[in-house]
């Protein structure tokens, strides 16, 4: 993917803002009792930063857990819908790059479905910068199940439809733990976790989510709809029923500031 590409994935949200927080999958319980346990520190009374925040998903569920969470936000579609959720959570614009923090600030940063749309090579030293010693920075991402036989199906569908190169959903390009600080000047100490869940939505659903890809979104709405359309008849042919099993894995990564 070229830097530009990769810059109007990034940007591509903004205008289906709305759809992805309808959408999108959440987050299990499980994976914060995940994260505490390789942070080696609770959530509770932390000061949390989630960066790359988008709509909310995840700063709501770090909220409920007790933590004492500011989000930062890049894009102008995002913030307004995050407010719209979330709005007695501070919210500051910004993106990983340049985090609008002071030094030492944070017991967590988080990144969910964030990290890729940053440069390594600024995001890192930024994070140590405004992380608190002992801190951790925690990212993560839903990522498909490819081990479930329909989803790796509708996998090798998408790619063929736009060709290898373009073909992750997300724009991670099929992120791997052990890539996820390349680029960065030195690599953190670091652990990660596999977590394992799934959701049932209704075929709309899950079309939706699909579509609110940034892969989808600078495609164009016709031939988007015209994957879409198609989609919708081979899922119906495996779940006739009209509801879908979505099966995720959410890859976290963990590191620690001295």
């Amino acid at each position: 993917m070229t830097a530009s590409s990769h810059a109007t994935r990034a940007r591509s949200f903004d205008a289906a803002a709305a759809q992805y927080a309808a959408n999108r999958p959440s987050y299990p319980p499980v994976l914060f009792d995940t994260l505490e346990e390789l942070a080696g520190r609770p959530l509770a009374g932390a000061r949390v930063v989630d960066i790359g925040a988008g709509t909310g998903i995840a700063t709501g569920l770090l909220h409920a857990r007790g933590a004492d969470v500011v989000a930062v936000e890049p894009g102008d579609g995002m913030a307004a819908e995050f407010r719209r959720g979330l709005p007695g959570v501070p919210l500051l614009r910004g993106d990983g790059n340049a985090l609008p923090l002071a030094t030492s600030s944070a017991d967590f940063l988080t990144y969910a479905q964030a990290w890729h749309w940053t440069d390594p090579a600024r995001s890192v030293p930024e994070a140590l910068r405004v992380l608190r010693p002992g801190g951790a920075l925690a990212l993560w991402w839903n990522m498909d199940a490819q081990d479930v036989p329909w989803i790796a199906d509708q996998a090798d569908r998408i790619r063929r439809y736009f060709g290898a190169e373009h073909a992750s959903k997300s724009g991670a390009g099929g992120t791997r733990t052990e890539a996820a600080f390349e680029g960065a000047p030195g690599i953190p100490r670091h652990t990660h976790r596999v977590v394992r869940w799934g959701r049932e939505v209704s075929v709309d659903t899950h079309l939706a989510n699909v579509g609110s890809h940034s892969i989808f979104l600078v495609l164009g709405k016709e031939r988007a709809d015209a994957f879409l359309t198609e989609e919708r008849e081979r899922l119906l042919e495996t779940f006739p029923d009209g509801v879908v099993e979505e099966v995720y894995d959410v890859y976290l990564v963990v590191a620690t500031a001295s």
